[in-house]
């Protein structure tokens, strides 16, 4: 989306200081470009539009139940289709008997290994790490070989080793979209602890996606998990069938698995399913008072 967009006017108001902060997001609802969609989004951040979101897919999911715009399905299960940049995916809403969204399974676009052990120099030493499309390109690195653990009192380093990351590849011709420039670039590194595997036969990893310019996901990223998923399997880590417990950085938690196997441009991939909640928490009303000369406001990282 070019600047200077109405759409990218309005992104700007909303994501810039005092309205916004340097890590919101959001998207805008728009009419799907295929008719087996029930809706369309444009996702946005400080920085521009993403070309995916798989927490806030979940989210809309979540919405387009409670607020009616999909009619629940009485078997308690309601697929709600929706058009993102990256292509058309689903998400799976469970309600209770009493009608109230339990949880929401993410149906992600197919997800492939596009490069494993690149290895990247950055400020914190050299690392190995792992280029995967889950809708947008990630490059995946363990903490523990710079160095790091996923945790608050580290975020100063892991957003700046995310920027490094980032910034090394961006000239790496693997990170170009065989069909659509449009979907090329790292859009994130996900920084990750191995936690092991537990008592369950799960695979348990905590991670925190630095995306965009230096920004953080709260959430375990849904379509990096979807790529992490992806990584996991096609280098022989996750079984089929197996689960990915996935917590963030505060500790919230996806539950992914891979659904089936399928190829995209000629390259094996999956159909990642990653489960997780979203929840209201405000209905807001921002305002633009016309002798304000900080319109559309301001950032400071």
């Amino acid at each position: 989306m070019p600047s200077g967009t109405e759409a990218d006017d309005l992104r700007r108001l909303l994501c810039f200081e005092p309205r916004g902060h340097a890590d919101m997001y959001g998207g805008f609802i728009v009419p799907p470009d295929d008719d087996g969609a029930h809706l369309g989004v444009l996702f946005w951040h400080k920085d521009g539009f993403s070309t995916a979101c798989g927490h806030g897919t979940i989210a809309l999911g979540t919405w387009a139940v409670e607020s009616g715009l999909v009619d629940p399905d009485p078997s308690g299960t309601t697929d709600v289709m929706i058009d993102v940049p990256s292509g058309r995916v689903t998400a799976r809403v469970h309600t209770d008997t009493g009608g109230s969204v339990s949880h929401v399974e993410f149906i992600n676009v197919a997800s492939r290994l596009v490069a494993n052990d690149v290895v990247v120099t950055t400020s914190q030493g050299d690392c190995l790490v792992d280029l995967v499309w889950g809708g947008a390109i990630y490059a995946c690195l363990d903490a523990s070989t710079v160095g790091l653990t996923v945790a608050p009192e580290h975020l100063t380093d892991l957003i700046a080793l995310g920027r490094d990351v980032k910034a090394v590849l961006a000239d790496d011709p693997r990170i170009s979209h065989p069909t659509d420039a449009r979907l090329s670039g790292v859009y994130g590194t996900i920084i990750y602890d191995d936690l092991g595997t537990l008592p369950t036969g799960e695979l348990h990893q905590r991670n925190v996606t630095i995306f965009a310019d230096g920004q953080v996901d709260r959430s375990p990223c849904g379509s990096g998990t979807a790529a992490r998923i992806a990584a996991l399997h096609l280098t022989g880590r996750l079984a089929l069938g197996q689960t990915l417990v996935h917590n963030s950085i505060i500790d919230s938690t996806f539950r992914a698995h891979v659904a089936g196997l399928t190829t995209e441009h000629g390259e094996s991939a999956v159909i990642p399913v990653v489960s997780g909640t979203a929840h209201l928490v405000a209905r807001s009303t921002f305002t633009v008072d016309e002798n304000d000369p900080l319109t559309p406001g301001f950032t400071l990282r």
